[in-house]
């Protein structure tokens, strides 16, 4: 009897088609392809194919994989994230209903690192404020600062925040992080200065977050941690939308309080219309892109092959 697999992944990471060529000789599989124009998926939606099509595997991508979702859907029987976050999946209700969920570690710390870095060098050059009023008409030429010599603090020093360290370190930055569970091992090499999170804050003439979000995390960076920072320092965000308190955060950039902050992801995707934080200058945004790289989707994509291979006992 064929494997029943939803494919929640929107198109751009993987085409229609490729998953079951993929598949073709080493897992007996039907494919059912999210029908809906956006992703990811809510809990409804979810919970509607899984039980139209009997789905025994979903590889997901953000889309909300809940508790209800499990117990609405008995025939599940795994969960591949093609990604590394596992925020969208509940983890603790999959443990009790013994539905293995796997992910593409290390898949795209490349793919998030030199984003990051990217959007550093925006803030430190105000390159989206100069670009953006040169391509309207103006010629609006602002002063910057250069990285060289500058300190990167980093909060989270798994794959990605030490990829960042790697990355900051030959740009001739200074590395400093934290970690609630340092791997001494791996970042011995790296040269990277370990420190308590506050004092990380403190130094940084740039602070990435590198964190997943758990409940212990949720708003680590609020209006008590921001005024930490340094005026002139900049706060980077490629992990997760709610580590940061978006209203203290607001109130930071309008008041000074930091010099500016560039994200990837926010709470709400895309934000709603009138999310104050578009307003300010000081405020760049990107959605949602930093695994958006054809090798960052090769890897991701290769690794949930075998997810599913392994899982459901194919070849």
């Amino acid at each position: 009897m064929s494997h029943q697999i939803l494919h929640a992944i929107e198109p751009y990471f993987i085409p229609r088609g490729r998953l079951e060529a993929a598949l073709a000789g080493r897992l007996d599989a039907d494919v059912w392809y999210n029908p809906h124009p956006v992703v990811p998926l809510n809990e409804e939606e979810v919970i509607a194919l899984c039980q139209e099509h009997q789905i025994d595997a979903i590889l997901t991508g953000l889309d909300q994989i809940t508790r209800r979702v499990m117990e609405a859907c008995p025939s599940l029987k795994a969960i591949v994230k093609c990604g590394v976050g596992l925020d969208n999946v509940d983890l603790e209700a999959a443990r009790e209903f013994g539905i293995p969920v796997r992910n593409c570690k290390g898949c795209n710390k490349e793919a998030v690192a030199e984003m990051s870095i990217l959007l550093m060098m925006s803030l430190f050059r105000n390159l989206y404020p100069c670009a953006n009023s040169a391509k309207t008409g103006g010629w609006r030429r602002m002063g910057g600062r250069e990285i060289f010599g500058c300190t990167a603090g980093i909060i989270g020093l798994g794959d990605i925040g030490r990829e960042i360290a790697r990355m900051a370190a030959g740009l001739g930055m200074k590395v400093v992080g934290y970690d609630p569970f340092p791997n001494r091992e791996a970042l011995q090499p790296l040269g990277i200065a370990l420190l308590e999170r506050d004092e990380v804050l403190r130094q940084a003439d740039a602070v990435f977050l590198c964190l997943p979000l758990t409940e212990e995390t949720q708003h680590l960076i609020c209006s008590a941690t921001l005024s930490l920072m340094r005026r002139d320092a900049y706060l980077i965000n490629p992990a997760r939308g709610g580590l940061i308190d978006e209203d203290a955060l607001y109130a930071a950039l309008k008041s000074g309080r930091i010099a500016g902050a560039a994200v990837d992801v926010m709470t709400e995707e895309p934000p709603a219309p009138g999310c104050p934080l578009l307003e300010l200058d000081n405020f760049l945004v990107t959605p949602h892109l930093g695994a958006f790289t054809e090798e960052s989707r090769e890897r991701s994509f290769s690794m949930s092959v075998e997810h599913l291979v392994e899982l459901l006992g194919g070849r």
